[in-house]
This record gives structure tokens, C-alpha cells and sequence, in this order.
């Protein structure tokens, strides 16, 4: 992605200021283009700024920080001839939202379109601070045009920050989901929250939403955990993996799914709640043996065993069903005591497979995993 020309104003320019947020991330996207920012973008610019601000000795009624803001805007706009800049400045003496807001909305939509649309490409391009550029992402949100797709989409690579306005941004424009599946693919944690969040919306109407979420939604992080049930149920997994043993993707992803499923509860729903849980296990261990082992593979079928060890499903007492799940438990357990899994196992753990090392080091203590204690 290139940097969006044509986003600045005559003579709005801020002389001597820090770097902006946008700057920041686009200067960062081009080290690594095809996934998430370093370090998620942080520390961003005004972390040393925004910290002496929170040490002032001024109490803030966090109560009315979107009636404050949506003030700021109102009189703003109430006057013709205003800057951005001098909007972004007073900006920073109120706490902001960094969600979707009806007071924010309801003030940007009171205000005539092209203005409020110019002073949102303005804050986003060249604010310094956090505030200034969520407020200015919240215009966007209402009165973006198909133009501003690429500048949304840089601003929300500090999608920890961003992520949900962003999002909401994208999702309202024409060719918004093809945008947020790119943004997709290059954040995490709290921004792949949002983003997986709003495409789960689009799998029936977008053909490449259905595929990503299949084999890509899940990266790993904790926060995961927020997300994976809702995955699972919009794609309708288990019946979809019944029918996917020649597709690893698919099958490795499941794993993935799975394995955040057995941690998830009090965030998402867990395997033993999910009502849907039996079918996805065995369809899913079905697959395993026929694939082969690999360290992901391994890790995903131990800790699914070990889940299945300790846990009964809570949506049933038929003890048919109960029976099935035990046989699930076994067939994985076969699995990682194979010869074959067990070599790959002791491969990956020298490797410094973080996985493995992890299991090695705290998991599965009532399982006899011999690959990891030999």
C-alpha cells in the first residue's frame, strides 16, 4: 500500500510536531507488508505525551466523555471557519471513544457531509495523538467514500487502537469486506477481534470470506478466544470438516479452533458447551491419521485429549453421547502415541518448537505423552 495522496490541507500542516499516527504505521507496514505491524505498532508516537497528560492534576469526568467530544464537534462545525488543527488541538483536553458512539455519530451526521468527510481524512492523516485520530476515524465511519478505503485501512493497522472504527468503517462501504479481509491478514489481537467480528457477518454474502475463515481466522493469540466459537458455528465447521480430510488447511485450522476451544470459556464458548463439539472431534481426529503427523498436529491432538480427559459435555446427559466423546478422547490419544507422532513430537521439541516446549513444560500432566518425557 502506498501512501494516500491528496489528504492534507493547504496550510494545515503541522510544523515541528511528532510524527503522525499514520506516518507511524505506514512507515512500519512497509517492513513487514504482508502481516501485522512489529510489535503491533507500539510504542506509538504519543505514548510520552498521552503518559504526562494522565499524570496532570485535573480530574476527568469519564462519565461525559462522549457528550465533551460530541460538544467539541458541534461547535467545530458551527464554525465555517475553523482548522482541523485547532479541532485536534482541543481534542486532546477530552477523553474520546474508540468505538462506535452515537453522541460522536449523531454530530458528524448533523454536520454537512463534505466538511465533516475532509476534517475526518485531515485528523487521520496528520493527527499526533490517539483522540484526534479516533475522532477523525469516527467521521469516516459515517461519511467515508470508496477513496478512503486505503487510508482506514492504514490507520487500522494499529488495530489494537483502531480495530472496532475501522472496522465499522469498512463494513459500510462498497468493496468495504474485500478491504477488511486484507486488513485481516495483517492484524492481531484486539484488531483481529473486530475484524474477524464483521466479516463473520459477510459468509453469506461474499465468496472469500467462507475460505479465509476456514483456514486463516485463527493466529494463535489468546485472544482467539473471543472469536473461535462464533467461527466455528457461521462457517457450520463440523459439517464443513466432514467433508474436508484432503484439505490440510482446513483440517490444521480446525486443530487451531479446537485447541482455543478447550481454554476459551468465560470469553467464548468451550468444547463442552458447544453444541455442535462431538461431530467437529470426530471428524477432525478422522483426518489426522490419514494427514500425517506434524509439531501443530501433535500439539492440537494433546491438548484436545487432555481437554477431553477432564470435561463431559454439558449439553446432554445421553450416555450414548457420552460414549462417543470418550472414543473421540481415545482416537486422539492413539494418535500421539504412534510411533510416527511420537518421532515428529521429539523433532519439533528440539527443534524449539514453542508448542511442544510449552506442553513439554506445562501441559497435559495426566497424560502420559511419552514423546515429551523420553
Amino acid at each position: 500500500m502506498s501512501e494516500t495522496p491528496g489528504t492534507g490541507l493547504p496550510g494545515t500542516e503541522l510544523p515541528g510536531t511528532p510524527t503522525t499516527l499514520f506516518r507511524h504505521a505506514l512507515r512500519l507496514h512497509r517492513l513487514t507488508p504482508d502481516g501485522p505491524l512489529p510489535r503491533n505498532g507500539e510504542p506509538i508516537p504519543d505514548a510520552e505525551p498521552r503518559r504526562c497528560r494522565d499524570r496532570q492534576d485535573r480530574p476527568l469526568d469519564h462519565t461525559r466523555t462522549d457528550v465533551d467530544a460530541a460538544e467539541l464537534l458541534d461547535r467545530y462545525f458551527d464554525a465555517p471557519r475553523a482548522s482541523p488543527y485547532a479541532l485536534a488541538v482541543r481534542l486532546r483536553e477530552v477523553p474520546t471513544p474508540f468505538r462506535y458512539n452515537q453522541h460522536i455519530a449523531d454530530a458528524v451526521l448533523r454536520a454537512p457531509a463534505a466538511r465533516a468527510r475532509e476534517t475526518g481524512r485531515w485528523l487521520v492523516r496528520h493527527g499526533t495523538d490517539l483522540g484526534s485520530v479516533a475522532i477523525g476515524l469516527a467521521m469516516l465511519a459515517e461519511v467515508a467514500t470508496v477513496d478512503d478505503i486505503p487510508r482506514i485501512q492504514t490507520i487500522g493497522l494499529l488495530s489494537n487502537a483502531f480495530g472496532p472504527l475501522a472496522a465499522r468503517a469498512l463494513d459500510r462501504l462498497p468493496g468495504g469486506v474485500d478491504a477488511l479481509l486484507w486488513l485481516a491478514e495483517r492484524v492481531t489481537a484486539w484488531g483481529r477481534v473486530h475484524v474477524v467480528d464483521t466479516l463473520c457477518r459477510h459468509v453469506d454474502d461474499h465468496p472469500a470470506v467462507l475460505p479465509w475463515l476456514l483456514r486463516r481466522a485463527v493466529d494463535g493469540d489468546f485472544l482467539n478466544s473471543y472469536f473461535a466459537d462464533e467461527v466455528a458455528r457461521v462457517t457450520r465447521l463440523h459439517e464443513v470438516i466432514a467433508e474436508s480430510g484432503d484439505d490440510a488447511d482446513v483440517v490444521d485450522h480446525t486443530g487451531r479452533i479446537l485447541h482455543v476451544m478447550t481454554y476459551c470459556e468465560g470469553m467464548g464458548t468451550s468444547l463442552r458447551l458447544y453444541p455442535h463439539a462431538l461431530a467437529l472431534l470426530e471428524a477432525h481426529v478422522r483426518h489426522l491419521g490419514p494427514l500425517g503427523p506434524t509439531a501443530e498436529r501433535y500439539f492440537a491432538a494433546a491438548t484436545v485429549a487432555q481437554y477431553l480427559t477432564k470435561e463431559v459435555p454439558a449439553w446432554t446427559d445421553d450416555a450414548t453421547v457420552k460414549a462417543r466423546w470418550d472414543e473421540a478422547r481415545t482416537s486422539y490419544l492413539a494418535l500421539v502415541d504412534r510411533g510416527d507422532w511420537c518421532s515428529t513430537a521429539r523433532e519439533g521439541l528440539a527443534a524449539g518448537d514453542r508448542r511442544l516446549t510449552w506442553l513439554a513444560e506445562h501441559g497435559a500432566p495426566d497424560l502420559d505423552l511419552r514423546a515429551l518425557r523420553t
